[in-house]
């Protein structure tokens, strides 16, 4: 008996898609639920897609997904009710004055954002430093604490890189620099747009240790009330920022 040839025998497999780069993928969903939260399709009030719906909804895990759920609760658009789920929280109608994420399309447009942030977030140490108090400063290093835990868990530490800065607005007593980060959000960090970590001359995990120094040298000035200490310490953290992303715009490509 002749052998029955089924079809699509011997033939070989279909090549399969690239893999998909699941950290690439965060600022991907974050931008997409971002803008469904502020136009109105995630109305403030109503619940979050289960994490299931957003896995199949984005095709992707369900790391990623908390991950992505994580810095939406870092920037103030949501908020999760252990036991009930994750909820949109109302966003703040906007006024003519917008930075959005589609805007930081190049390192000369983090640098801008970089230099308004020395402005801003080194005058708000200073007036943390004088107005903080014990409630802030245990806000602050629980930030610090999950910075480093997810450096070492091999994390970008967007979230809690944010976290800290919010935690140092917060404690100015002057909502308006938590209302201003808050609209922000965790587009103000240069890793968000631009891998800066893995780039980095002396690499991912001492670059991430540095910016972790930082913050501690900042936390430090405003635990004991000194004001200006403060304010240079977190404008040196910013400039630093700065000058990484500038030396990376000049050099030329290898």
């Amino acid at each position: 008996m002749l052998p029955v040839k089924t079809p699509g025998a011997g033939r070989a497999p279909p090549p399969m898609p690239p893999a998909r780069r699941a950290r690439g993928l965060v600022p991907e969903i974050v931008d997409t639920l971002s803008a469904d939260i502020r136009e109105g399709r995630l109305p403030g009030g109503g619940k979050l897609p289960t994490e299931s719906a957003l896995m199949a909804r984005f095709e992707v895990s369900r790391t990623v997904v908390r991950e992505a759920i994580s810095r939406l609760q870092a920037s103030g658009l949501v908020e999760t009710r252990h036991g009930i789920g994750t909820f949109v929280l109302a966003v703040p109608e906007q006024r003519n004055f917008r930075i959005a994420p589609e805007e930081f399309a190049t390192v000369a447009d983090v640098v801008e954002l970089l230099e308004l942030r020395i402005s801003m977030e080194g005058e708000a140490a200073g007036l943390a430093a004088q107005r903080r108090d014990e409630q802030h400063l245990q806000n602050m290093a629980g930030a610090l604490a999950a910075f480093e835990q997810s450096i070492e868990a091999s994390s970008d530490a967007v979230p809690s890189d944010f976290q800290f800065h919010m935690e140092v607005a917060r404690a100015t007593g002057n909502r308006y620099f938590a209302d201003l980060m808050t609209y922000l959000g965790t587009m103000i960090i240069p890793r968000t747009r631009i891998n800066t970590a893995s780039s980095a001359p002396e690499g991912r995990l001492a670059y991430l240790r540095r910016v972790h120094t930082e913050h501690q040298t900042i936390y430090q000035a405003i635990r004991r009330r000194d004001a200006e200490a403060a304010r240079q310490a977190m404008r040196l953290h910013l400039t630093n920022s700065r000058e990484r992303l500038r030396r990376a715009q000049s050099d030329p490509p290898t």
